[in-house]
């Protein structure tokens, strides 16, 4: 069974910016004030970039330029590309040991 491709209309994103109502009307303009023109986003996916890259890890050190290339794929593929960081614990430079973070937010999850 052959997935149909969806149009702008009904795209997850298009519930963020199409309508016209105040929820929508802040995210353009949110969109807009971090200087993208309506024409970057508007009909197209919305699509999120999780980045862990950080100075003080060395492991995900290419990340920075990695992201790049992701970005310029997505854009050109008809996306709208966003980058969103995300904690990065370095082993090598956390002392005595990074399960003391890894296990508090473990437990924050739960609760």
């Amino acid at each position: 069974m052959k997935a149909q491709k969806k149009t702008p209309e009904t795209l997850r994103s298009a519930r963020w910016f199409a309508p016209d109502d105040q929820r929508s009307s802040s995210h353009r303009s949110r969109a807009m004030q971090m200087g993208y023109a309506p024409s970057e986003w508007m009909g197209k996916p919305v699509i999120a970039i999780i980045n862990t890259w950080s100075d003080i890890n060395p492991c995900h050190a290419h990340f920075k330029h990695r992201v790049d290339d992701v970005k310029r794929g997505i854009l050109q593929a008809g996306g709208f590309p966003i980058e969103l960081p995300a904690i990065s614990l370095s082993e090598v430079m956390v002392k005595p040991t990074t399960m003391l973070y890894r296990t508090s937010l473990r437990w924050r999850r739960r609760s």
